[in-house]
């Protein structure tokens, strides 16, 4: 499911927050609410944290410190972003932390992300494939902005305006840096003409 442009605004032209009425029954008092909040993100959060932490134990361990996080710090959200898009950006920060912690270099595309990858790049399983490993590893080559705003659109079907929001710069740069990752990517992609 995308959540991107067809979120409708609020009347102060903020995006439309889904989770908006479990925040608010979690700023109330039910801790339920956060639970139910938990059921609905860990999976995208721990794929997220996947792309960037290698062993699968760190990973679970970066989700859960994300989730933790949020959790302690839910009473000071602004709401000048979806929640979705908030717990992201606290799951790409600490993922990041880890990588500097640890000084391992991300990992590649998993396999089962090439009928996104595909789609994406707009050629075919064959090319997709043939070229697939070439690609796992520009990703991982390309500049960290440009990186992220590939990675979140193409995988996580993040609107710009979230690319933004989870990147800390302006829609135009986030389009900006996902033009120019995929431009580079492309480039690997043999000409079936020639």
């Amino acid at each position: 499911m995308s959540h991107g442009a067809d979120i409708p605004a609020d009347d102060e032209g903020a995006p439309a927050d889904e989770d908006a009425p479990l925040l608010d029954r979690f700023l109330a008092g039910d801790r339920a609410a956060f639970d139910e909040l938990v059921l609905r993100h860990r999976d995208s959060l721990r794929r997220l944290v996947r792309r960037y932490v290698r062993r699968e134990e760190d990973a679970e361990d970066v989700t859960q410190r994300a989730l933790l996080r949020a959790l302690e710090k839910l009473g000071t959200f602004r709401r000048e972003s979806t929640f979705r898009t908030w717990i992201h950006r606290i799951a790409v920060h600490l993922a990041l932390n880890h990588l500097r912690g640890e000084g391992r270099a991300a990992p590649g595309v998993e396999l089962d992300e090439l009928p996104a990858f595909t789609n994406a790049l707009e050629t075919n399983r064959l090319v997709a494939a043939e070229v697939w490993a070439k690609v796992a590893r520009r990703l991982t080559e390309l500049p960290p902005k440009q990186r992220l705003a590939v990675e979140l659109r193409l995988f996580h079907e993040l609107s710009f305006q979230e690319i933004a929001a989870l990147a800390g710069c302006s829609e135009d740069s986030a389009k900006a840096n996902f033009h120019h990752g995929v431009k580079r990517l492309r480039g690997l992609i043999p000409d079936p003409g020639g």
